[in-house]
């Protein structure tokens, strides 16, 4: 049913845009796909959390990550709307769909509907390989890339250095809203020059109480169990050249962790580090690499939980809108507990050849 109504858009949308008296809209889209093969993993890889790279040893085979097909149109000089679809094998959902209102005051938009977070857009735009993987807010499950919400971003000064965007939302990511709390979302972006960039970026989660385990009241007293995120990013891009950034981020949340020293809930601290750069050997081929550091619960008693993962590839650009990649994904793992001991743990290797091609 879902890839029926997928398919009804597709084609549905070039026959309104036509209707119009004036056009103003545009079509584009993107797809990359696949073919992977998983080299090694441990023999319990399905038991372990927080995995970037699972699957089964010697699983290989053709998959279709990501469609995207988009529609943007500007309504008016003052109003403008995106809608989008994103498909994977046999699953298209609805991505974006938004209405902007430009320079509702001096120098800043607002957006309402579904629409990207300010997460990680600065970070994964000078990335440059989201066909190869995510940035590592998106890939651990930190922040969704995407909410139902209302959005206000623009500059700060006249040239543009300092921006912001703010963003208050369901925290529901593309689905529907099933209970009453929120997530505020903030980010500040400071730009020097056209080559350097940095992002500080914050949200807070709002979410139901845990029961308190000291409580003896019936029911049980509640603790807050909200979260709160934030990150920072610096990045340098020379274009046509070479390009590299860091980033890193803290996660916490108050009263989530039950470390067995008492009776009593702590905070959870999770933090993960990225560094990343790429490389243009030639006009036509660029090599790309990156390391991540995930540590989900930074807490002493919480052991054997870090992973480490790095990215390499090389992208030759067959033509503009076409990019053929060699990659591979690697993560490691630490030790687990094994009877009275620990055991050390395979590591996950996966090679991959990527195609990235622009068809709209």
């Amino acid at each position: 049913m879902r890839t029926r109504f997928f398919l009804i858009i597709l084609f549905a949308l070039p026959i309104l845009a036509q209707a119009q008296d004036k056009p103003a809209y545009k079509f584009s889209g993107y797809m990359f796909d696949d073919y992977y093969y998983n080299v090694t993993r441990d023999a319990n890889i399905a038991t372990f959390l927080n995995v970037a790279n699972g699957g089964a040893k010697d699983l290989n085979g053709f998959q279709l990550r990501r469609i995207y097909f988009t529609y943007d149109n500007e309504i008016s000089p003052v109003f403008s709307t995106r809608f989008r679809l994103e498909a994977t094998t046999g699953n298209p959902f609805v991505k974006d769909a938004y209405l902007k209102w430009k320079n509702v005051f001096q120098g800043s938009d607002l957006y309402f509907g579904l629409q990207g977070t300010p997460a990680f857009e600065i970070s994964e735009g000078v990335w440059g390989y989201r066909s190869v993987e995510k940035t590592i807010l998106d890939l651990r499950g930190i922040v969704s890339s995407r909410d139902l919400a209302v959005g206000l971003r623009g500059k700060l000064d006249e040239s543009a250095m300092v921006k912001y965007w703010v963003m208050f939302g369901n925290n529901s990511s593309t689905g529907a809203e099933a209970d009453k709390y929120k997530r505020l979302y903030g980010h500040i972006q400071f730009s020097p020059t056209e080559k350097i960039t940095a992002t500080l970026y914050a949200d807070y989660k709002m979410q139901a109480g845990v029961n308190d385990p000291k409580s003896t009241t019936n029911p049980k007293a509640t603790l807050g169990h909200n979260a709160l995120t934030v990150a920072v990013f610096a990045g340098y891009t020379e274009k046509d050249k070479y390009r590299f950034g860091v980033e890193g981020f803290v996660q916490t949340t108050a009263h989530e962790y039950k470390d067995g020293s008492a009776d009593s809930l702590v905070a959870k601290n999770t933090i993960g580090v990225t560094l990343f750069g790429t490389y243009n050997l030639t006009e036509a081929l660029t090599v790309l690499g990156r390391f991540d550091l995930f540590d989900p619960n930074t807490n002493s008693k919480s052991k054997y939980d870090a992973r480490n993962y790095v990215v390499f590839g090389l992208d030759w650009k067959a033509d503009k809108n076409v990019s053929i990649i060699p990659n591979i994904l690697y993560e490691t793992y630490d030790k687990v507990q094994s009877g009275a001991g620990t055991r050390s743990v395979d590591a996950s290797l996966t090679a991959r050849i990527t195609i990235y091609y622009i068809f709209l």
